[in-house]
């Protein structure tokens, strides 16, 4: 059983089960004045590229903190629980609009949450490149 501190690119097997369950996790940003900005999501996690992707609009205010945060990318975390199961990942976030990166973000999206998007034209894809993974599975 995965305990606190976990390498976000080789998380051990109740971890990473864990995380393809299906979880309405939250997004913490931050906003200009270094408050939290705290939103329900849904997250997909791919240990092997050590990214998280949220789907969501791009004229979302997740969107303006991502993007006010300049080319270094913004800190941000996403976490889930179940009971006395946890998890968090931390990384830099970054939006991305390649239209190839949005569909494959949609294809994770529907495999861990069991339906498909529906259609957006204004769909981004926050990627959060990991840094740290936390968490009890």
């Amino acid at each position: 059983m995965s305990r606190h501190s976990v390498d976000p690119g080789a998380p051990d097997a109740p971890y990473l089960a864990f995380w393809r369950e299906r979880h309405l996790c939250t997004l913490t940003t931050l906003r200009p004045d270094g408050s939290p900005h705290v939103v329900p999501v849904g997250v997909t996690y791919d240990p092997e590229t050590r990214l998280a992707r949220v789907i969501t609009n791009k004229s979302s205010t997740k969107v303006s903190h991502v993007r006010a945060a300049g080319e270094a990318g913004a800190r941000v975390a996403v976490c889930q629980v179940d009971g006395r199961r946890w998890a968090t990942l931390e990384g830099r976030a970054f939006v991305r609009t390649d239209p190839a990166r949005i569909v494959d973000a949609e294809r994770r999206y529907a495999e861990r949450y069991g339906r498909v998007p529906s259609p957006n034209p204004s769909r981004v894809v926050i990627e959060i490149e990991l840094e740290r993974a936390l968490g009890r599975g």
